[in-house]
């Protein structure tokens, strides 16, 4: 699983010139699902974007996380985060099918819901062409990846990853 993260004054989700969602000050996230991915990645990574301190509190940089200031979170799916590079093309063949991935990533907004306040969780149209306007605070970006293939060589045979270290 893979989530861009983005701090941002406003963003918006438009569909064919509509707008579907927006919010003000918060995160973005541009949500890729891969086909190894489990549910037990997204609950990780769901605990990890909410815990993530990306917020300034008067002198304090760095020191808020969303749910600390009551911000909102855009949350838009995005299966070409989980590309391959053959040459210069681009191969999608590790992301998640898109029947499975719509599930997954309706449990990824299940679970922010369920850990952080609803009504402050908007989404994008899954599957569409989506038109994203983002304003970028800082510019503030991170990119989170569970498991992390740094650490979690062999997810079968290593139970101990980054997921259980949360």
């Amino acid at each position: 699983m893979k989530v861009v993260v983005q701090r941002v004054l406003r963003a918006k989700v438009s569909v064919d010139g509509k707008e579907v969602n927006s919010i003000t000050k918060g995160l973005c996230l541009l949500v890729g699902l891969q086909k190894t991915d489990e549910k037990n990645d997204i609950d990780a990574m769901v605990q990890k974007i909410l815990k993530l301190r990306l917020f300034n509190q008067d002198e304090k940089k760095w020191h808020c996380n969303v749910m600390d200031m009551s911000y909102e979170i855009l949350s838009i799916s995005q299966f070409t985060l989980c590309y391959t590079l053959k040459g210069n093309k681009l191969d999608f063949h590790m992301a998640m099918p898109g029947d499975l991935a719509k599930q997954n990533y309706q449990y990824f907004l299940e679970t922010l819901c369920k850990h952080y306040n609803p009504s402050k969780i908007k989404d994008g149209a899954f599957g569409e062409m989506m038109e994203v306007e983002i304003v970028n605070d800082g510019p503030v970006t991170v990119q989170l990846e569970f498991p992390n293939p740094e650490k979690c060589v062999d997810r079968k045979s290593d139970k101990l990853s980054d997921m259980d270290k949360l």
